[in-house]
């Protein structure tokens, strides 16, 4: 097993590996930036190691700082987290290179699947279901591309090859406005991501967003423990999630998840990881894999007993997965909400310092938080404080205990979105019944 692992992350997440490591005897690191010396996990980590000024770039974005944290510490390992670098491939590449233990899939997987179009490509080779598309990248030519359109069928939509988080991306109604898009498409992933190729999908209209989480351990054994719903969104990003996803056939559920797990024995898949989709009118359309824990992992350990975290820890150990597909049960129905600083109505970011801070609780109910009375909430990074994960033995009861939370946490001192989940989504008819389409959050608040 691990011995020692710097914890390269911050807030709620490196408070979560935290945890998972003291309950496996693994010691840990925390490094973190200047204005984050109050955090939780570093207060609680047997060591810690500043890494830079409060800028992510000067700080949880530096490589040399976090891998100088590793070896002056002596660890043997680093932990990415979510965000930051844990989707860096030439982050992995150095860690390995240095003399330490990556946790998460290897450095080639990361690229691999970290561009959309080498992703599409990898699997279709697995039979994973993929959406109706160019196959490939959009040439410069103008008649290649205007027959894509034509055959793929309006709407369709362009995609930067490296983007991600709903950003390079633009939907086209009709041929006309094509080549202008494709353009200023181009443009904007060169610029945001120093890559300009891209790629054409046909754009579904009304789809869910749902996805499978897997697990491998790179000696050919791959798991998955189910899907979750992830649909409820705002600009791109996800604002619920639940497992398992509602009203969609168990058989077809089943069919996709057991290709997803096909596809990491064939790419040689090793961690945690997530098979993104969209699904419309019965059909699953792969859309990209995260190769790094997620954030909504714990409606998927609620509903199968499974430490994603303590999973990985043993996987980077070159341990065999420590569970098989027939080992894994799922009960009941499980929902996340996110907690963010920020205004419920106009989602301005409100960091600030926090006067009381009370967590709900009561049977089924865990929260996911490193945020408490005292703690100054800071404005260099992203607006997550939280999390609020409810189980219930259904999906109604998951539903109920999560207003219940809802009316119990209090957050006084700055801004949340705890009324907008109390007062507008868990009030809302249409999701108490479930499975409402990826546009339907902005189209409710009035922002679609």
């Amino acid at each position: 097993m691990l011995e020692k692992v710097v914890i390269a992350n911050r807030g709620e997440i490196a408070l979560r590996i935290l945890r998972a490591c003291r309950e496996m005897g693994i010691r840990t690191v925390a490094v973190y930036s200047k204005a984050d010396r109050d955090l939780m996990h570093v207060r609680l980590a047997d060591e810690a190691v500043c890494i830079g000024p409060a800028p992510s770039v000067d700080s949880y974005l530096n490589i040399p700082a976090i891998i100088s944290a590793a070896e002056v510490t002596d660890a043997d390992a680093i932990h990415p987290g979510y965000g930051f670098l844990a989707e860096n491939a030439d982050f992995a590449e150095r860690v390995e290179r240095s003399g330490f233990t990556f946790i998460g899939p290897k450095s080639d997987t990361i690229r691999l699947m970290g561009n959309k179009v080498s992703a599409i490509e990898a699997m279709k080779k697995a039979a994973v279901p993929t959406v109706p598309g160019s196959n490939g990248p959009v040439s410069e030519d103008s008649e290649h591309a205007l027959r894509l359109g034509r055959e793929i069928g309006y709407p369709v939509i362009i995609k930067a090859a490296a983007g991600g988080g709903g950003r390079g991306m633009r939907v086209v109604e009709n041929e006309e406005a094509l080549m202008k898009s494709i353009s200023l498409t181009r443009s904007e992933a060169r610029n945001a991501f120093g890559d300009d190729t891209v790629y054409m999908e046909k754009f579904l209209q009304h789809p869910r967003h749902v996805e499978i989480q897997v697990l491998a351990d790179g000696q050919g054994n791959a798991i998955h423990l189910g899907d979750r719903d992830c649909s409820l969104q705002r600009r791109h990003q996800k604002v619920v999630e639940e497992a398992p996803a509602p009203h969609i056939p168990q058989h077809l559920k089943d069919e996709v998840a057991k290709r997803c797990v096909d596809a990491c024995i064939e790419i040689g898949y090793r961690g945690a990881g997530t098979f993104e989709f969209l699904y419309e009118d019965g059909g699953f359309y792969f859309i990209e894999m995260n190769t790094r824990v997620q954030v909504e992992h714990p409606v998927t350990e609620m509903i199968t007993g499974v430490d994603i975290v303590k999973e990985q820890l043993r996987i980077a150990a070159g341990l065999p997965l420590s569970v098989r597909q027939e080992d894994i049960s799922f009960s009941g129905h499980a929902i996340e909400v996110r907690v963010n600083a920020e205004d419920p109505v106009t989602f301005t970011p409100c960091p600030g310092k926090i006067t009381y801070f009370h967590a709900p609780g009561g049977n089924g109910v865990r929260v996911d938080s490193h945020i408490y009375t005292g703690y100054t909430v800071p404005p260099y990074y992203d607006s997550l404080i939280g999390k609020i994960i409810t189980w219930g033995p259904d999906r109604a009861t998951a539903f109920a205990r999560m207003r219940n939370a809802l009316e119990e946490v209090v957050v006084d001192g700055i801004r949340t979105n705890i009324a907008l989940h109390r007062d507008k989504i868990f009030r809302d008819k249409h999701f108490a019944e479930g499975g409402v389409d990826i546009h339907y959050l902005e189209s409710k608040l009035g922002q679609s």
